[in-house]
């Protein structure tokens, strides 16, 4: 039976050999589909662009200014496929970029980037993930997921990451 669940939640990327990082806080909805399955849904904040103004490194870069850019604005729907043996999580933005991540522990997954533009229509780039670990926190409900995973190029590594979804009850 499916039951659904409101919760906020903070969703975080770390490189832990590259400089990047970042976390989004937001609400979410917890669908649990079966015993130990569930799906987690969520909308980010809408994303301001602005082609003239590089994005800021730091908290302590961002400016008045910065907050409140005028430009165009694009909303991201988030939807992970979540259990203690696998994850999948889809991402579907603004018409300009969508991907899709496939991570099962001590298994080669699939990352794929969708970038849509006026030229010859869809272009996807494909990628590999080694996932190193995935844990899955929780009695009944999840409250916490950690994914630990490298992503590859080929033979080329092309960074360690991080992943923490924190469900806050």
């Amino acid at each position: 039976m499916l039951s659904h669940h409101p919760r906020p939640v903070c969703l975080s990327f770390t490189a832990l050999d590259l400089p990047l990082w970042s976390v989004l806080e937001t609400s979410a909805t917890l669908y649990q589909r079966e015993n130990e399955q569930f799906h987690l849904l969520l909308t980010e904040p809408w994303v301001q662009e602005r082609a003239d103004m590089p994005l800021p490194r730091t908290s302590s870069e961002i400016t008045p200014e910065v907050a409140t850019l005028s430009g165009n604005q694009t909303p991201r729907l988030l939807w992970l496929e979540i259990s203690p043996y696998r994850v999948i999580m889809t991402m579907q933005g603004n018409g300009q970029f969508s991907y899709r991540h496939f991570w099962e522990q001590g298994v080669y997954g699939i990352s794929r980037y969708w970038l849509q533009g006026n030229t010859s229509g869809n272009e996807q780039l494909r990628l590999r993930n080694f996932t190193r670990s995935l844990k899955l926190i929780g009695g009944e409900l999840p409250h916490h997921l950690r994914v630990e995973y490298e992503l590859w190029s080929g033979k080329v590594q092309l960074g360690h990451y991080v992943m923490n979804v924190e469900i806050r009850h």
